[in-house]
């Protein structure tokens, strides 16, 4: 029998070797970009102008409550008609607001920088020159212009920078907590002299010191063309055919927010207004009472800073939640509790914790708002910050003109449980 003829394995042909391997697409690289460190040092130059521009609006905001007492006094003024000072830097910071919104696009941002201090030499001339009441509000409604054109663009540059752009944006807030604590320390002084309103020729001073360096560091030039001098790219603009003011109307979530910086503002003028005429008069403190005030911003400017690790522990929404509620605690020992220095403590650690909650509140917008409406949302949220800076104080003395100052710490508390129910509205994104 024939043996069966064996036979290789039929295999399918090996593939071809392709004279040249073919790779997937390279995946976009990301950022590697290291700034030099002569750019490094730039933006820390920067960091510091603008920190100094802040400064001073809190140092012009910090003035008035030490000084309260004295103007009745000098006006004889009760505590609604005083109040109208707060009212008259309220319409200024709107009114700057419009200013920003609608020139900021057209002039650019170094030319707002040095325009807005122009506002505040001549405001800051009238108080010092003590004029009658009608033209000392006048000038609170000229520095309320210059605060609010400073503090949107140096709020809406920081936001954009592209290193640590919240650390920084905790910086330039502690800066103006160091202002509204440095102010009261040399306004209560000059409370107690004759010649009280020469403290504005100190404001004055530094005013001009603030435009001199604004000058130097930035040279007038557009936001882009500092920006690139760090190294950063272009901000891109929005295709909308819109003018600046509509778009930045037109976006719901930016007035949510705007309405928690109101109601959070006010509150901290209030006290740090309101306060020290309510320990002068219901806890039996002296004129050195004004030193509470200074308490209240020291806090502040602690706060903002120290605080930073803890921001980055729980997260930025959870921090205004847990910071809210302590310090509706502590404005109730300052309202229920009969001691003078159990309140005072109480003010600056409620200083210390609603101090990180204004640049918890930035940088959540500058995650939110598109890059091009940056500045024009900082500054409306500033002008309703601002306002109420202004509403909130007028309100408690509205209130204390009737019912008595006593009243005052009750409608604090109020704003502030109103101010922790707006917050539950603000979106996380939009």
């Amino acid at each position: 029998m024939d043996q069966p003829i064996e036979t290789s394995p039929v295999y399918p042909p090996p593939p071809a070797t392709p004279s040249k391997i073919e790779l997937d697409p390279p995946l976009p690289p990301t950022s590697t970009y290291q700034p030099s460190r002569q750019q490094i040092l730039l933006g820390r130059v920067q960091t510091v102008a603008l920190c100094w521009a802040v400064f001073l609006a809190g140092w012009n905001d910090g003035t008035v409550g030490p000084l309260l007492p004295r103007i009745q006094e000098v006006y004889h003024l009760g505590y609604l008609i005083v109040s109208l000072l707060f009212v008259c830097a309220s319409i200024g910071s709107i009114t700057g607001a419009v200013v920003t919104i609608s020139l900021t696009q057209r002039f650019g941002f170094g030319k707002l920088l040095l325009f807005g201090p122009v506002f505040q030499i001549i405001g800051y001339s009238l108080q010092a020159a003590a004029l009658p009441f009608p033209v000392f509000g006048l000038a609170c409604f000229l520095n309320g212009i210059g605060v609010s054109i400073l503090d949107a663009q140096a709020n809406g540059y920081v936001a954009a920078f592209s290193r640590n752009p919240e650390a920084k944006m905790g910086y330039v807030q502690a800066a103006y907590g160091a202002g509204i604590f440095a102010a009261p320390l040399v306004s209560t002084q000059f409370a107690q002299l004759q010649h009280w309103s020469f403290h504005y020729l100190v404001s004055l001073g530094l005013t001009l010191s603030n435009m001199g360096i604004l000058f130097v560091v930035f040279r007038g030039k557009t936001q882009d063309e500092c920006l690139a001098q760090l190294g950063q790219a272009e901000v891109t603009k929005g295709s909308s055919e819109k003018s600046h003011m509509r778009q930045v109307l037109s976006i719901k979530a930016l007035h949510v927010l705007a309405l928690f910086l109101f109601m959070h503002v006010g509150v901290g003028v209030a006290i740090a207004g309101w306060t020290v005429t309510f320990m002068v008069d219901v806890r039996g403190g002296g004129p050195s009472s004004g030193y509470i005030a200074a308490g209240f911003a020291g806090g502040v400017t602690l706060g903002r800073i120290a605080l930073i690790w803890v921001n980055q522990k729980i997260g930025n929404n959870r921090g205004v939640y847990v910071y809210s509620i302590i310090a509706i605690g502590l404005q109730l020992v300052v309202w229920l509790v009969p001691s003078l220095i159990g309140g005072a403590i109480s003010v600056a650690f409620i200083g210390l914790l609603t101090g990180p909650i204004y640049p918890l509140a930035l940088n959540r917008a500058a995650k939110m708002f598109p890059p091009w409406l940056l500045t024009a949302s900082m500054s409306w949220m500033a002008a309703m910050a601002t306002c109420g800076g202004a509403f909130v104080p007028f309100v408690a003395g509205g209130i204390s003109s009737r019912v008595g100052i006593k009243s005052v710490e009750p409608v604090i508390l109020a704003m502030m449980i109103a101010m922790l129910g707006l917050w539950v509205l603000v979106p996380k994104k939009i």
